[in-house]
């Protein structure tokens, strides 16, 4: 699958699902990467309007599942998210913050994945480690 139609995938599979109500967007795939961006708006501000850190872990376990989900095989497989940690560094009450996932380890059961999650200007916000696991699909 190119690079292409890989992107239209995600934003298809992404429609009527927690990235479509946060508005996270796809924007780069890599040949061992995947960025996503979400905006910073009242939507995921905490009450005294700055980024909600479980609005920052969603977008994390998206672009590391997500990740997982380009580079496995998952006609015969599904990823889920077993285990997240995350660590906030600095607040931001808008534009846009970025979430870049590469592998840490790329096990054929178990994946580790290194995101951070930047603004614009690139300052770091989070980082997050999220563990995904690959299960096999149940045989018609």
């Amino acid at each position: 699958m190119t690079k292409e139609e890989t992107h239209a995938l995600l934003k298809k599979i992404c429609k009527n699902t927690l990235m479509e109500t946060l508005d996270i967007e796809i924007s780069e795939v890599g040949d061992d990467f995947l960025i996503a961006r979400m905006p910073v708006t009242s939507k995921v501000h905490q009450p005294d309007g700055v980024l909600h850190g479980g609005a920052t872990v969603a977008l994390a376990e998206t672009v590391g599942s997500m990740a997982s989900f380009v580079f496995l095989n998952t006609e015969d497989y599904y990823v889920r998210g077993i285990e997240i940690s995350a660590n906030h560094l600095k607040s931001i009450s808008e534009g846009y913050v970025f979430a870049k996932a590469t592998y840490l380890h790329k096990g054929r059961t178990t994946q580790l994945w290194n995101i951070r999650i930047t603004d614009e200007a690139e300052n770091l916000i989070s980082v997050v480690k999220l563990t995904t696991i690959t299960l096999p699909k149940k045989k018609k």
